[in-house]
């Protein structure tokens, strides 16, 4: 049963929410109740996409349309495939265990950082709901708003700079999207997705507005050389804030070349593609070893990131070379397959370093790595959980950052063994950072008095992780619920991105 106005509510009950948190300042107790209330109840309305969504058909489900701005022919239309769908469950699900895990992180200024995650929440609902580009457009620009605060607010002592260059970086980059959604209206008379896609473009047209996409969507990603905004922001960000910032935001970029780049100008995507493939593969290998090297634990989970994102960018165009060149889909479904496990799993993995990462800060204001040390002494419950996400964010098998990342090596094998052989070296990499982090980190002995007093895990804390942990191991061991949702959706896209323009 699909119930109507469902993805509306997602959108607004969360803004909503931060409109009647913001009137509780004075009652921060009160309002960090209430934004927890809204938070599960956004995450709870946001499981019936998951059990309502029909996994038989690729059509767009949940679907509302009314008029917008009618001068322009721009609509309020919102809808939804399975792809749409995960990406909404995980936004829902890691904002509600941010409410949780913030509690008593943050005691100044409380309902305005509660009301900022509850008004984020909205806005990314937004972004992986509509089917309008005005209004995608809109959504996407207005979730730097309550970062920008969240940021500048309850961030270190650099949070001016980094919230500074996040903003410019990230606005820069739309400023060309931008371009190129005035010049798609102009060229159709409206600003719906299908239409866009629709639309009949020469290889020269094709070429400016993929250029125009990447420039957008790379940053968001983000890819290699525009990435250097993410560990700024992300090492001045408060917990929360890494947490949306790794698990959710960075999705938006993959998500707009699937929506955007590939079935709006296929031509160009599959001509430029080798630009785009070889940026992921130097952002896994070159930011896997600058990674190597850095002694604050953030900064070091943050190049992760960009490594581990670049398996998305890599399995979406790795797809193309396999459709068009090879005459292989099934190669090219699997690509992108691998792409949208590996964003989801991202979104648990990451998220679940960075509060990891939080749950030590708390504790000792540091988050240098040489201030710790033999944490399962003091701390054996979080060594448990931190040892298996790092494991997680090794690639190792049982795990969900194995399947995303083995799917994609995989389909990169099928159009190159060398692309596949320099993809698969995260596995070496990614296991040197993140081991000798939990060597330095966990084990050995205890360092000082003041990491022998750490407490263990509190309920809250419990919680958080445990919710992590499930969604890791859940992913790892059986992913097939997650594939067979967006597998209608992955279908249809190699379909679309067999058919030339031309």
């Amino acid at each position: 049963m699909q119930f109507p106005h469902l993805l509306s509510l997602l959108i607004w009950l969360p803004i909503a929410g931060s409109i009647v948190v913001l009137a509780l300042r004075s009652r921060p107790e009160v309002a960090r109740w209430v934004s927890l209330a809204f938070a599960l109840a956004t995450f709870l309305a946001s499981l019936q996409l998951w059990t309502g969504y029909d996994r038989s058909g690729p059509l767009l489900q949940f679907v509302e349309s009314q008029p917008w701005i009618a001068a322009l022919n721009a609509n309020y239309a919102l809808g939804v495939d399975g792809i749409s769908v995960a990406l909404i469950v995980l936004t829902t699900l890691a904002h509600l265990l941010v409410v949780i895990s913030s509690w008593g992180q943050i005691k100044d200024r409380v309902a305005l950082y509660m009301a900022s995650m509850l008004a984020m929440e909205g806005v990314l609902v937004g972004v992986f709901a509509t089917t309008d580009a005005l209004l995608f457009y809109v959504f996407f620009e207005a979730m730097l708003i309550p970062m920008f605060l969240i940021i500048g607010a309850w961030g270190g002592p650099r949070r001016i700079y980094a919230t500074l260059k996040f903003f410019i970086y990230t606005f820069f980059g739309s400023i060309f999207m931008l371009i190129a959604l005035i010049y798609l209206h102009l060229k159709t008379g409206e600003f719906s997705l299908a239409a866009f896609a629709a639309a009949p473009l020469d290889a020269t047209e094709q070429a400016w507005l993929f250029f125009a996409f990447v420039a957008g969507f790379a940053i968001k990603v983000p890819m290699w050389p525009v990435h250097t905004w993410l560990p700024d922001a992300h090492v001045e960000a408060p917990t929360g804030g890494s947490v949306i910032l790794a698990a959710i935001m960075l999705k938006v970029g993959g998500y707009g070349f699937i929506r955007f780049s590939l079935p709006i100008v296929p031509d160009a995507s599959h001509e430029f593609a080798w630009v785009i493939i070889a940026s992921s593969l130097i952002a896994i290998i070159y930011i896997g070893y600058v990674a190597l090297v850095q002694e604050d634990m953030k900064k070091l989970v943050a190049y992760s990131s960009v490594a581990h994102m670049a398996f998305v960018t890599l399995g979406i165009f790795i797809a193309l070379a396999l459709v068009r060149t090879h005459g292989n889909p099934l190669g090219a479904r699997l690509g992108v397959q691998g792409a949208m496990v590996q964003m989801i799993s991202h979104g648990f993995v990451s998220g679940a370093m960075f509060a990891c990462i939080g749950v030590m800060y708390d504790r000792l204001h540091t988050r240098m790595i040489k201030d710790y040390g033999g944490l399962s002494q003091p701390m054996p419950w979080f060594a448990m959980f931190f040892v298996l996400f790092s494991f997680a964010n090794c690639g190792l098998p049982g795990t969900s950052g194995f399947v995303a990342e083995f799917m994609v090596i995989l389909a990169a094998f099928q159009d190159s063994p060398l692309i596949a052989l320099l993809a698969a070296f995260t596995l070496v990499i990614g296991a040197a950072y993140t081991l000798w982090l939990v060597k330095r980190i966990v084990f050995g002995p205890v360092t000082s008095e003041r990491v022998a007093g750490m407490q263990d895990l509190n309920p809250r804390e419990w919680i958080v992780l445990a919710v992590f942990a499930i969604g890791v191991l859940a992913i790892g061991f059986y992913p097939k619920p997650l594939t067979d949702l967006m597998e209608p959706a992955v279908q249809n896209l190699v379909q679309q991105l067999a058919l030339s323009k031309f």
